[in-house]
């Protein structure tokens, strides 16, 4: 599992470790974070994006973030 996740995008990950933690039932979020020392932020918001289909639909295809999501340039955060 772990090495499978791994491989994947930001966004797949966010989605593989969503769907695997439901799939478990009761406790499986904890054994998920715990498996593939991801943060329970990064759990749930994939576990958001995959339930609620207008956030699934705002991040564009071939991107791993919505639009602003990520870094800021530096540019921007000086003035």
């Amino acid at each position: 599992m772990r090495l499978h996740h791994s491989r994947l995008s930001e966004k797949e990950q966010r989605h593989y470790a969503a769907i695997e933690a439901q799939k478990l039932g009761h406790g499986g979020k904890r054994y998920m974070v715990r498996l593939l020392g991801i943060s329970t932020r990064t759990l749930y918001k994939g576990i958001t994006e995959l339930l609620d289909e207008s956030k699934y639909g705002e991040i564009p295809i071939g991107k791993q973030r919505r639009p602003g999501g990520g870094r800021k340039k530096i540019a921007k955060t000086l003035i």
